[in-house]
């Protein structure tokens, strides 16, 4: 069997976003985990590795996440910006349906119960 290209991923900051979004999307994506930081090495990797891919950056909506997204934005210029509601400031925090309809919008397949 033919493996599959997997063409969308999404940039979160921890490990508990990862297994939310995990758990919402429907469709083969990948999911990358910052952990808050990212070193010079591991962006430099991240760049040659997400060169031909859709790139889309899901990250709190905090202090820290909008440094990393600051950063990010700049490595990835042509990156899609996903943003959750200010109110939940956390991914992992925000609710499934909101996540999905998030998600959706970027034209990511999510799981219809959360809809």
């Amino acid at each position: 069997m033919a493996m599959v290209e997997i063409e969308k991923v999404i940039i979160v900051e921890g490990r508990s976003d990862k297994k939310k979004l995990e758990s919402i999307i429907s469709e083969p994506v990948e999911i990358i985990c910052t952990n808050g930081t990212l070193s010079t090495a591991r962006l430099d990797e991240l760049v040659d590795e997400l060169y031909d891919k859709d790139v889309y950056i899901l990250v709190d909506s905090d202090e820290a996440g909008e440094k990393l997204r600051k950063q990010l934005r700049h490595e990835f210029p042509k990156a899609e910006h996903l943003y959750i509601d200010k109110m939940y400031r956390e991914v992992a925090a925000a609710p499934k349906h909101h996540i999905a309809v998030v998600l959706l919008s970027a034209n990511i397949d999510v799981h219809a119960q959360y809809l």
